[in-house]
């Protein structure tokens, strides 16, 4: 691969106190990545020299860069968006540490729209951190819609062929029920399909409907969602020619192993969804934003507090998380190529499980 077909990934720093620049610095460390994209991470020197210190990797030296028309394609670039000086406190939440995060993301997101860079890889953040500048931040996902001009998202969980989307995110439980629609249902699903096709290659993705209540409702015993919203919007999607099934009790529906005949899944709420996704994903799992112009993914966990600064992290999900994001970034070419002249579908999509 030569260097102008390399991808360009732009990396956010995350949370400075957490495992964020651990990861980043333990992932690109690897020259095998380095073959394959050109990383850009914008961060604090700073920051990153901290990490090298604590890592003991003070050999290990990025390309320090202040314009992005001035990469090294072989090496990983460092991006200051911030000169100040930091205490860098491991394992401790606080305001300044939000307030650089988003700086971080904010500088990126920049990239993103002047085509500086291709895609977006984000390590994890403090969301209350962050909350403290900004009130209404509740996850890069809502953040990144509204920053990269979309009209809608979706928070969508990937492992190898398991793929589960969230209907609501980040919102306590008591608020669940109000926010499950008939039309909700029927955008998230079109949102997902959409990207199973363009951003998978899947022609005809199948996609799982999980329920709300615990057994389906049973008939309306235990809740009267399913029957009134949920499937009604099964039904609606399979009017439009989506291959939508369901409503399915979570509990069975992973137990019994039947999510490996979807193509994907999607969960009424955030814990119904991310906790058999995380038991089964064995620590691999990437978060992909769904429904953006934009490719983003970030690694399946949070800032690891606990952890951060003991050099303990493990940088499998977010090395994960890139070779998704450039996995995605070919795809979607590929769809725009195929889009152009359709005669090449055939070949270069696959169907969806067989039923």
């Amino acid at each position: 691969m030569t260097e102008s077909q390399k991808i360009k990934v732009g990396i956010t720093q995350g949370d400075m106190n957490g495992v964020g620049p651990e990861i980043i610095l333990k992932t690109f460390m690897d020259p095998a990545i380095l073959e394959i994209c050109t990383p850009i991470i914008f961060s604090s020197t700073k920051v990153m020299n901290n990490q090298r210190r604590v890592s003991a990797s003070e050999s290990f030296n990025f390309n320090l860069i202040r314009d992005l028309d001035t990469l090294n394609a072989s090496r990983a670039n460092l991006f200051n968006c911030f000169d100040e000086d930091v205490n860098v406190e491991f394992g401790k939440p606080s305001p300044l540490a939000g307030k650089n995060a988003l700086k971080c993301i904010d500088v990126a997101c920049e990239a993103l729209l002047s085509n500086k860079i291709d895609v977006l890889v984000t390590a994890p953040v403090d969301k209350h951190s962050v909350s403290i500048d900004l009130p209404t931040f509740t996850g890069h996902t809502g953040y990144l819609q509204q920053k990269l001009g979309a009209e809608q998202s979706l928070m969508l969980l990937l492992n190898n062929n398991l793929r589960v989307g969230l209907l609501t995110e980040h919102l306590p439980i008591r608020d669940v029920a109000s926010q499950i629609t008939k039309e909700r249902i029927i955008l998230k699903a079109k949102i997902m399909a959409k990207s199973l096709l363009e951003d998978f290659g899947i022609r005809r993705p199948k996609i799982a409907i999980l329920s709300l209540n615990p057994h389906a409702g049973d008939q309306g015993a235990i809740g009267k969602e399913e029957l009134e919203i949920i499937l009604p919007a099964v039904e609606a999607l399979k009017a439009e020619n989506i291959l939508a099934f369901g409503p399915f009790p979570a509990d069975g529906f992973f137990g019994a192993q039947a999510y490996k005949n979807y193509d994907g899944i999607l969960a009424m709420y955030h814990d119904q969804g991310l906790a058999p996704f995380k038991a089964l994903s064995f620590g691999g799992g990437v978060n992909f934003t769904a429904g953006l112009k934009f490719v983003r993914t970030s690694p399946d966990h949070g800032t690891a507090y606990d952890i951060a600064g003991k050099n303990m992290a493990d940088e499998s999900s977010f090395r994960q998380a890139v070779y998704t994001a450039i996995d995605i970034f070919r795809m979607r070419n590929n769809w725009t190529e195929i889009s152009a002249n359709p005669l090449k579908a055939a070949p270069r999509q696959r169907e969806g499980r067989e039923r």
